[in-house]
């Protein structure tokens, strides 16, 4: 960029030399499309730069940002920052900022902006409308193709950078006739990996599902058949635990639980940058390497994850892990025949609108959504409303007696501003003892 010199910048901070100072550069692009009723709705693009500073003077720190950055902004900042930071309260727990100068590869990957050009999403979007239309369905969604470049400075002598651009691909298909819905998605950053014929033979077989007739249930506990999308989400929350800054606020199921068996013997959980089918990271957002982490091994939790600032407060070990790389590792089950087992119970495909009632107990409370649907004598036979279940999240793990013997990435995306996107993985899962607490009678 020819209007930011870091040369100068770093010239600049190295004229304060009682300062410690940590740097983060990005530029941001993405690629928005949105469809509705079978059409495409409207396509955007969005570009940022900014930069983001934080200074640290012994143990007093201050920190701005900044869009669209030039020179003479970043410098007038940090002078302006300087007549701030001394009139600051202290934070007693500061020690250091990042000092591991490990460097991975920094491979730049490819750009899905320009690989995955409008036309080919078009094309796309045609040959799936076309199945859907037969069945009675319309489809809506969004395909978002982000490109992301991080580069970090710091006082420590950290200088790295790294590529990401990860896809989200959304289509939920809804029906004509009473507006049941149902969703399949396909995320990552290799979208080689893109199978159009299984895409749509997969969204095809949860139509069929939903062209069954709708019931209601009574509350009650229930076997039930975790989809992928749900398992992702639960263990994401879970794993929020698993962080060393929940540790240091005693909110975490896990506070005195390190090397204790908390889950069956069939649960293993790790953070997995270097994963092909996820989002791959080559540094945390202080600098650190992100390399892969056992969370729970076979049941045991093993390990939390810590930053820089956290290691040095709680006395944790020091591993710059985030769980934006989280993995629920198979089991050895097929789909079909964790649904054969199941007397009565459930099929639930995504959750929606879930909330923490206490975070140390795990406890949530959440909906349904796009595709719940009944069990019975091992097959699925109608649709259900959508259902709100009250559990803990420790409980659901421990309840789970099967997992499929593949994994299924999972891509989640916030669909404002910059559209961020992040991934996981899981395998469908039967769950025993899942509660529900109640039906909002409506799809």
């Amino acid at each position: 960029m020819q209007d930011l010199s870091f040369k100068k910048i770093i010239d600049h901070l190295q004229t304060y030399p009682e300062l410690k100072y940590h740097l983060v550069y990005s530029e941001w692009q993405s690629d928005f499309l949105r469809f509705y009723q079978s059409q495409t709705n409207y396509n955007i693009s969005k570009d940022n730069k900014s930069i983001s500073l934080t200074l640290y003077q012994g143990k007093r720190s201050f920190g701005f940002n900044l869009d669209a950055p030039d020179t003479d902004g970043v410098l007038k900042s940090i002078n302006q920052a300087m007549n701030i930071i001394g009139q600051l309260p202290e934070d007693p727990d500061f020690e250091d900022i990042e000092n591991d100068l490990q460097k991975s590869n920094e491979l730049k990957k490819t750009n899905n902006i320009e690989s995955i050009d409008l036309e080919k999403k078009v094309g796309i979007l045609k040959s799936i409308s076309s199945m859907t239309e037969i069945h009675g369905f319309d489809i809506f969604g969004t395909f978002i193709c982000n490109y992301h470049y991080t580069r970090v400075m710091n006082s420590n002598g950290i200088d790295k950078q790294q590529w990401n651009s990860p896809v989200y691909f959304e289509v939920k298909a809804v029906s004509k006739v009473n507006q049941v819905t149902v969703l399949h998605t396909f995320g990552g950053e290799d979208f080689t990996k893109y199978n159009q014929d299984d895409f749509i033979s997969q969204l095809e077989q949860k139509i069929l599902f939903a062209c069954n007739p709708v019931t209601d249930i009574e509350p009650g506990e229930y076997d039930v058949i975790l989809a992928p999308r749900c398992v992702a989400e639960l263990m994401q929350y879970l794993c929020g635990g698993m962080s060393a800054r929940s540790f240091d606020q005693k909110s975490s199921f896990f506070q005195d639980k390190l090397g204790q068996k908390v889950f069956p013997e069939n649960i293993t959980i790790s953070d997995s940058p270097s994963d092909s089918d996820l989002i791959r990271y080559d540094y945390n957002q202080d600098g650190h390497i992100y390399q892969p982490l056992t969370l729970v091994k076979e049941g045991v939790f093993k390990a939390f994850m810590s930053s820089c600032y956290y290691a040095h407060k709680t006395g944790l070990p020091k591993n710059g892990n985030t769980g934006d790389c989280l993995i629920l590792h198979n089991g050895d089950a097929t789909l079909e025949s964790m649904i054969a087992s199941i007397e009565k119970g459930l099929y639930i495909s995504s959750l929606h609108y879930m909330n923490y009632i206490n975070e140390k107990e795990t406890s949530v409370t959440g909906l349904t959504r796009d595709g719940t649907f009944l069990i019975e004598h091992g097959k699925i036979t109608q649709v259900v409303n959508n259902l709100r279940f009250t559990e803990k999240l420790s409980r659901i793990f421990e309840n789970i007696v099967d997992l499929e013997s593949s994994g299924h990435t999972v891509p989640f995306s916030d669909n404002y501003e910059f559209f961020e996107i992040s991934s996981a993985k899981a395998p469908h899962v039967l769950v025993k003892l899942f509660n529900i607490t109640s039906s909002t009678h409506t799809i």
